[in-house]
Parts: C-alpha cells; structure tokens; sequence
C-alpha cells in the first residue's frame, strides 16, 4: 500500500466522522441504561444522592469502556464496526492483514475519553505521514480503508430487462 503524505483527503474523513458518530451512538445506549437503572434505584436509596452529582463522570468512563471493547471486538471479528461497515470502510494493518487485539487496542484506547479521539485526529492530520491515519493509527501500524461506496448493498443488481419486441 503506498503511502499517502501529501494532501488530506477529507471526504475520507468525513466518512470516518460520520462511523464514529453512528458508533459512538450504539456503544453510548448500554451506558446510558446502566445509568438510567442506577440512577432510578438512588429513588430508593437516599444514601446514594452523591451518584446524581458524580453519575455524569462515571457514565462518561463507564461509556468509554464500553466503546473500546465495541470497537476492539467488532475489528477483530468483522474488521469494522457497525458505523464503518455502513460508511464503507475497514480497519486493517499497513500492509493489509487483519488486525489483532493488540493493534485494534492500541487504535482505540483514545475511545475512552471523547476528546482524545479529537486530539489523535488532529495529531494524525498535521503531522508528517500517512494523512489517512490517525496518530494510534501510525502507532499500531494500523490504517481505514474504503471497501465500497458508503450505504451501497453488496448485493449485485438485477440484469436489465430485455429489450421490448
């Protein structure tokens, strides 16, 4: 795969927005239940009232966990997420193998506070190298690829009709 340091092609990255975007709404529900069910059982429990001040932090690192063990499992398994796959896109190694654990951690330990991922982005995109990578992503040796045309089905069409006699 050839390198590609010179202009940053932004449709790529706006592809990888919009994945994250739909992920990042997956990987939040399971947070925000577990939440919700804690936070409703404080109803019964008034020795718990410190949780509704510190509830927000702990749902933020309880959805950063969750997030990286989404995205660690599904690029493992399938080589993308749920996002990536609709948007068209695949996480593998530079030199096009699947991912391990390993580099699949490596690529989304920036999940576990939303603003890391936004640091490592923009780390990724000024500095010198791949402009498709993020910076995890030239640390674990990792890069996004495009497989096909975002929301296209990877079924074929059907043959044309005949012509009419």
């Amino acid at each position: 795969m050839s390198s590609n340091t010179g202009q940053i092609d932004w449709t790529h990255w706006i592809y990888r927005l919009i994945a994250l975007i739909i992920d990042s709404i997956i990987a939040g529900i399971p947070a925000y239940i577990i939440y919700a069910a804690i936070s409703a059982s404080i109803l019964f429990n008034p020795g718990m009232w410190w949780f509704l001040v510190w509830g927000w932090l702990i749902t933020l690192l309880l959805m950063g966990v969750i997030s990286l063990l989404y995205y660690v499992i599904l690029e493992i398994k399938w080589g993308a997420t749920l996002g990536k796959r609709i948007m068209g896109l695949q996480v593998q190694t530079v030199d096009g193998h699947q991912v391990t654990f390993g580099k699949s951690f490596i690529r989304n330990i920036t999940k576990i506070l939303s603003f890391l991922i936004i640091i490592d982005w923009l780390v990724g995109i000024v500095t010198e190298g791949d402009k498709r990578q993020k910076f995890t992503d030239r640390m674990a040796g990792t890069t996004v690829v495009s497989t096909k045309q975002p929301f296209a089905s990877s079924s074929t069409p059907p043959p044309p009709p005949p012509p009419p006699a």
